[in-house]
């Protein structure tokens, strides 16, 4: 038997942004999710560029070449941002999270490339562990021990990156986990995970077996806490085939 990922995503305005700067691909070797930032139609387009840079990937990939193939797709999508800008000076600032997972082709191995705010999560034998660290002014202070992780949540500057997609040099961070069978990854824009509670997460991963039935509850909760950001949820499952 073979491992293989089945992944369904989906994405929400939220209730008070006026449009969706975020973006995601759900796909059969590689999911992502991208943040966009910078001014509606620049935050839109960042995401977007990012998305079509990294889209290609999610093809069979040997398990040796997986963080070079993300590296690839996230310096294509450095250098598509950087020409948008010089296309357009309005756009200077405009930039994007990335939260990418790959999947090699063997299903013996899946790599994860991360920067910005955005986020992934691995359900494994009903605990839920948050894989990428936020790269966020919230989250240097709780490192420095400033404040504790509950204060953070609710911080006024929780919504600060230190880095993101911009068209500059950027040092995104890379893993590589060997996955199991019943493994359940959620990747999420920061519109899920500042208004629903961890805990909560792991119920509803928990509950909903169904892969859409998931990622929609998982919007109806962030719609019923108010939604102030757009909410962007990709859940994949790990699965024998």
């Amino acid at each position: 038997m073979t491992l293989k990922l089945r992944s369904v995503g989906t994405s929400d305005r939220g209730l008070i942004r006026s449009g969706n700067q975020d973006a995601l691909h759900a796909g059969t070797w590689l999911v992502a999710v991208a943040d966009g930032m910078g001014g509606m139609a620049a935050g839109d387009l960042a995401s977007a560029l990012t998305i079509d840079a990294v889209a290609p990937l999610d093809v069979e990939t040997p398990e040796d070449a997986l963080v070079a193939a993300l590296e690839g797709g996230i310096a294509l999508a450095t250098s598509r941002i950087r020409q948008a800008v010089a296309e357009d000076p309005e756009r200077q600032g405009m930039g994007t999270t990335l939260t990418a997972l790959l999947f090699a082709r063997t299903g013996s191995c899946l790599a994860l490339a991360h920067v910005g705010d955005s986020r992934a999560y691995l359900f494994r034998e009903g605990v839920l562990k948050q894989v990428t660290r936020d790269d966020t002014f919230v989250q240097m202070l709780v490192d420095q021990g400033v404040i504790t992780a509950d204060q953070a949540s609710s911080h006024p500057r929780r919504a600060v990156v230190t880095q993101a997609l911009q068209g500059d040099e950027v040092s995104p961070s890379y893993a590589t986990m060997v996955p199991r069978a019943g493994d359940r990854w959620l990747l999420c824009s920061d519109g899920l995970s500042n208004v629903v509670r961890p805990d909560t997460l792991t119920e509803v991963l928990s509950d909903y077996p169904d892969r859409d039935a998931c990622a929609a509850k998982l919007i109806d909760l962030a719609l019923h806490a108010g939604a102030p950001d757009n909410v962007t949820v990709v859940v994949a499952d790990v699965v024998e085939e």
